[in-house]
């Protein structure tokens, strides 16, 4: 079936769907993982936004729902240049074009994902709408007037939850938390307590963690800055409990500590982003998946390639704007669950 995609300044890309039919309107944004599309699209931090993916074959592992890092799909769509329909994978459970369908999300496939790639790297990450009509002033309007609204909230998880049953206890504030880091802390023998976005300091404290887990997310972190998110933070630092903070989580660390956060030109996403140590000099390459950056002066960590803040260090708590659990991506940070539990090793002796 003909379908198309209409950008907020007009431009009209022209392909097929797969997937669900539907339309649907989001922000374009584009990743550049050669693998890892499973972990890509079950990724929280996409909530409202249309995912175009760089590399052309995407599909041909197949879908494999241990690899999954959420249960559904919260991007609004998916965009792909050639979606294959035999993946050939003995771990394979069914083809991503099945999958979009049972998860309810719209595909386009076949238009020329590297020109809309040039179009967004040019212009910077703009409003689209997918529709299987040929786009019309209504829709050219609808993508103009589309906002990321409620985000968190979205995606949170609504109750508590218990992982592992030994070592650190470490409570990990869902803002959108992708498995991996649950996964990366229960292997290294940590008890997790996973808690609602909006859990209060009292509530948490009252479980007597020996550190505290801020995960990624999705939106605009100034959406959030007078909310009650960072006053529970503020209360974090205060109580000297290690607080390790990716992605939004590190951001909101930023925004409790009185730093601002600026939105990218079209973000950083994909498993091959350069960063360096400021403190060694040495480069890692990691896995990242943001539109926004804490304006610092005084980084832990910088990105290579526009010099932005990639990490802040606070003494006994620190952060990331990468993703160090890499699922998928290079596992070169990995080290970093390992700095945490050393925190929480000191906080304990005390």
């Amino acid at each position: 079936m003909p379908a198309y995609l209409i950008l907020e300044n007009g431009m009209i890309f022209a392909g097929e769907s797969f997937g669900a039919v539907s339309e649907v309107t989001g922000e374009v944004v584009f990743a550049t993982g050669m693998t890892g599309y499973i972990e890509t699209l079950t990724d929280p931090s996409y909530y409202g936004q249309i995912i175009l993916m760089t590399f052309p074959l995407i599909g041909n592992y197949g879908i494999i729902p241990c690899d999954f890092e959420n249960e559904k799909i919260s991007a609004a769509a998916y965009i792909v240049k050639h979606p294959c329909q035999t993946p050939s994978n003995f771990r394979s459970e069914g083809t991503l074009d099945t999958f979009l369908k049972n998860q309810g999300v719209a595909g386009l496939y076949g238009i020329d994902t590297r020109q809309l790639t040039k179009v967004i790297r040019e212009n910077g990450a703009m409003n689209g709408k997918i529709t299987c009509a040929f786009p019309t002033e209504k829709d050219l309007n609808e993508a103009k007037a589309y906002r990321v609204t409620n985000a968190v909230a979205s995606v949170s998880r609504k109750q508590l939850e218990k992982i592992g049953n030994k070592g650190h206890r470490v409570a990990l504030m869902d803002f959108g938390a992708k498995k991996g880091i649950a996964d990366a802390l229960v292997s290294r023998g940590c008890e997790i307590w996973s808690f609602p976005h909006d859990t209060d300091a009292k509530t948490v404290f009252a479980m007597k963690p020996s550190g505290i887990m801020l995960s990624n997310g999705p939106g605009d972190p100034a959406a959030l800055e007078n909310e009650k998110i960072i006053e529970t933070i503020r209360h974090f630092f205060e109580s000297k409990i290690p607080v390790f903070g990716i992605c939004l989580g590190h951001q909101l660390m930023a925004l409790a500590k009185g730093y601002k956060t600026a939105k990218l030109k079209f973000g950083h996403r994909g498993a091959n982003q350069p960063v360096k140590d400021v403190l060694t000099g040495r480069v890692y390459i990691t896995s990242q998946n943001h539109s926004y950056s804490v304006l610092s002066s005084a980084p832990s960590f910088i990105n290579i390639n526009d010099g932005t803040c990639e990490g802040m260090d606070y003494g006994n708590s620190f952060s990331v704007q990468f993703h160090p659990e890499a699922k998928g991506g290079p596992l070169d940070t990995a080290f970093l669950f390992d700095r945490f539990l050393e925190r929480m090793d000191t906080y304990a002796k005390r």
